[in-house]
């Protein structure tokens, strides 16, 4: 049963990408597309489809290589790939990564050998296509996008970059906060088998993980994250157009965050409702779509020199209950202000403290709260992909009765009504003290939008394991929620629930009990952006 999230995602993408794609690409004209052989890295055998505008090129065309996501064949992008060549006549090379299909070799995790194969790819469309070497960008979803930009950062010839729904950290994204996200895993390894061959490397994680040793491999994801290539990037000066949803199941966009303030060349940065993959799904077939969109003209202003009329550097979110869309300066700049609200003792009626008056600074009182630890409540992340899905294609949100979350298995906080509609937007913040009866523990933070009749709506949330300390010890625990924008209507308010146990992680909770507390030396608080 643990495989049918992956058999479901292969079997919609196959649909997507085998039935909505070959119509529009026949549905257009002025290009070609072949199939062809390249020879990768070890003489191994990459399946790849060209698509090249039609017709004999005064000069070198500029040259897109997309390697295809993880578990998904090349004609992932096609319907993209036949309007970039049409439209703006691009050359396109698009490949099922090693491993996978009718590529040779096996599974490497985006290794050294997956970005030796993006480079002999560049090198043999130069040779053997009407690309020149002097304009080439590559652009992919998921797996594609962290093939992407780690070639970019190894290869100066790769002037731009678009990845999508990729990553950023390894490590964040599947071991956040010492926290495994066996959801996560399990949906990587089954689809991997089912439509690969995984090497040596994924075979020994593999292990690692159903020996509970994760940490033991952890080196693996550091080689393979680029955010520990952004130095390359920013001296090749490499223009990078990042892509991800809120509610990403697999990449989550705090480590997508962190990773765009620290490029300084051409950056943008775009943020939208949805999960893994799904807010550029339907733009890889050629249908409209503003993450593709914005990749084209990113693309024509870096290859083509052609102004399409985006910054430099810049910013666009759009908030997960809302279509429309809003552009910032900056990551920093979408968080106008910060309201930090202390977390009085939970049994009281409306915990948080007001912003000014009531609780002075150094007056906190100091209070300790226990829950039991080790049972589920009805606050959870949802199902993986799924809720996500729904957020992004119908904004249904993963909702819960907060009158109904049991106190005993979770410590809950709300604010007082908002008198008028304000914007969460950023990551928010959770400062509070923690002490396990036991050497491990798992916690986990969820932020709701709360309607007048209780009904809440996820709206952020976070996982921290505390591991391998003394039972009965304080430990200060210190954790940002996932970055958020979310529009908070008047009359409602900001709730905030911690409890022990969620299905979409392996949890190190056991039966015993976890006290929350605040004092003068550590107040609990959560501090909240607002746009």
């Amino acid at each position: 049963m643990r495989r049918l999230p992956a058999l479901v995602t292969t079997a919609i993408t196959a649909v997507l990408c085998g039935q909505l794609v070959a119509p529009v690409a026949a549905a257009a004209e002025g290009f070609t597309v072949r199939e062809t052989k390249i020879a990768g890295s070890g003489g191994i055998s990459l399946a790849a489809k060209v698509i090249e505008p039609e017709g004999a090129a005064r000069t070198p065309r500029p040259l897109l290589v997309m390697p295809a996501s993880w578990a998904v064949p090349n004609i992932e992008y096609v319907g993209a790939a036949a309007r970039l060549a049409h439209e703006s006549g691009y050359v396109v090379v698009s490949y099922t990564a090693r491993g996978f299909y009718g590529s040779g070799g096996e599974v490497e995790v985006a290794g050294a050998e997956d970005v030796a194969d993006a480079r002999r790819v560049i090198d043999w469309a130069v040779e053997h296509t009407s690309a020149g070497d002097e304009h080439i960008g590559m652009a992919g979803i998921s797996y594609g996008a962290g093939i992407s930009a780690l070639t970019a950062a190894e290869d100066s010839r790769v002037d731009a970059v678009a990845a999508m729904s990729g990553w950023a950290d390894l490590v964040a994204s599947l071991y956040p906060n010492e926290t495994v996200s066996s959801a996560a895993a399990e949906l990587l390894l089954g689809s991997g088998k089912i439509t690969g061959r995984l090497g040596s490397d994924l075979r020994e994680l593999e292990r690692a993980y159903r020996q509970h040793r994760v940490e033991d491999e952890l080196h693996m994801a550091r080689e393979r994250s680029p955010k520990n290539r952004i130095d390359q990037l920013n001296a090749n000066g490499t223009a990078v157009l990042l892509a991800n949803a809120w509610q990403d199941s697999l990449f989550p966009p705090g480590q997508i965050t962190d990773m765009f303030g620290r490029l300084n060349g051409p950056k943008r940065l775009m943020l939208s409702p949805g999960d893994h993959a799904t807010p550029e799904l339907f733009g890889a077939a050629g249908l409209p779509n503003r993450v593709w969109e914005r990749t084209a003209g990113w693309f024509d202003q870096h290859l083509r020199g052609i102004d399409r009329g985006i910054p430099d550097s810049g910013v666009e979110l759009q908030p997960l209950n809302s279509s429309e869309w809003h552009s910032y300066s900056s990551w920093d700049a979408a968080s106008r202000r910060t309201a930090t609200h202390h977390l009085a003792e939970p049994r009281k009626r409306h915990p948080f403290a007001p912003e000014t008056g009531g609780l002075p600074t150094g007056e906190q009182p100091s209070w300790q709260h226990r829950i039991d630890a080790g049972d589920p409540t009805l606050a959870n992340s949802g199902a993986i992909l799924v809720s996500g899905a729904l957020q992004g294609f119908t904004r249904i949100p993963v909702g819960v009765s907060l009158p109904l979350v049991d106190r005993e298995d979770a410590a809950v906080w709300a604010t007082e009504p908002y008198s008028e509609e304000v914007m969460v937007s950023g990551a928010p913040r959770l400062s509070v003290t923690a002490t396990p009866s036991a050497e491990s523990v798992s916690l986990f933070a969820h932020l709701y939008d709360v309607g007048p009749a209780g009904n809440g709506s996820l709206i952020s949330r976070k996982p921290v394991t505390l591991r391998d300390g003394r039972p009965g010890v304080q430990r200060l625990v210190e954790v940002s929620l996932r970055p958020t924008a979310w529009e908070v209507p008047a009359g409602h308010r900001l709730a905030l629930v911690i409890d022990t146990v969620d299905t979409r992680y392996r949890d190190e909770s056991s039966a015993g009990t976890v006290t929350f507390g605040s004092s003068k030396g550590s107040p609990a608080s959560l501090r909240v952006p607002f746009g």
